[in-house]
């Protein structure tokens, strides 16, 4: 089993859907992606920073869960990371209304000296720099890196964003995002050249449609698993990412073939973030109902075909 160190935003999200709105609640990337993670009962921890108006209950159950809390920095005097959002009809859609960088504006983060040889490295969605900043830290190469990163970063910070790319092992992105980095419609030639990029695989995230991972010539498609209702997709692509990174770390196996284990479990997990709002599903998830959903997604891929002879 390799250590799993993840970093990203702790923040408080508001939450407004078809289906209700919220008031201020814990959300944040790290936060989505170590819950996921603790799920394989792995040793991670997180590097964020939150304000002196974080609730310490809230670090209380991520210790509850064994997901490390000290590289999480208090600033007492400051206010936490505060992002507010309406989701459209569709639920694929989203209006940003108000983001609060707060703490977070002037974040220099600081890995823990016991994680500082951690196998595998989930770098959340941040600003480059502080991504590129961790993996400086780091004691000796990492068995594997993982990069979430958006289409803000690509707007405003690009070069950074493509320094930090050159040393990471994976990137995880959605369709939209993938078609920007790399100027091409195609996804398969996205993917090309993405790799071109200094990845050796690419996780194209499809939402609702599932994800497909590219490695060379290779490709492999994990569906999403259809749902009844979908009360809040915040945090779903950070979960993913962390039963992504969780198995892996859990298996200390980053082959090809054991990716796309990986990508099954993340898409798995996944499914359970978006039936609450916020992070209420993945604090109470058990691990029963997980492998009773795992069976769903096998029935739901598992199919016997004969290829016709030649004659």
């Amino acid at each position: 089993m390799s250590k799993l160190l993840i970093v990203g935003t702790v923040a408080f999200d508001a939450i407004q859907t078809p289906f209700g709105k919220t008031d201020k609640i814990l959300g944040g990337a790290a936060t989505y992606i170590g819950l996921s993670a603790a799920n394989f009962n792995v040793n991670s921890g997180i590097v964020s920073v939150v304000g002196g108006d974080f609730p310490q209950e809230y670090l209380d159950m991520l210790n509850d869960k064994k997901v490390d809390t000290t590289g999480i920095e208090i600033v007492k005097e400051g206010k936490t990371f505060f992002w507010s959002g309406k989701y459209h009809n569709d639920m694929n859609t989203r209006d940003t209304l108000a983001t609060e960088l707060n703490v977070l504006e002037n974040f220099n983060p600081v890995v823990p000296e016991n994680f500082k040889d951690a196998g595998i490295v989930m770098l959340g969605n941040l600003h480059p720099l502080v991504q590129n900043a961790v993996l400086e830290q780091m004691a000796e190469k990492p068995k594997l890196v993982v990069l979430d990163t958006m289409n803000f970063w690509m707007d405003i910070a690009m070069p950074e964003l493509k320094a930090v790319i050159k040393k990471v092992d994976v990137i995880t992105i959605n369709d939209e995002e993938a078609r920007q980095l790399s100027g091409e419609y195609s996804l398969l030639v996205a993917a090309e050249k993405i790799q071109a990029m200094g990845p050796k695989y690419v996780v194209i995230k499809k939402g609702e449609h599932g994800a497909l991972l590219f490695h060379k010539d290779q490709v492999f498609f994990a569906p999403a698993l259809p749902l009844e209702e979908v009360y809040d997709p915040t945090g779903a692509g950070d979960t993913f990412a962390g039963g992504f990174s969780g198995y892996l770390a859990k298996t200390d196996d980053v082959s090809f073939a054991n990716m796309k284990n990986a990508l099954i479990h993340g898409s798995n997990l996944a499914s359970f973030c978006v039936e609450k709002f916020g992070t209420e599903r993945m604090q109470n998830v058990t691990e029963t109902e997980i492998n009773e959903r795992l069976l769903s997604f096998r029935n739901l891929t598992k199919y016997e075909m004969e290829i016709p002879s030649k004659k």
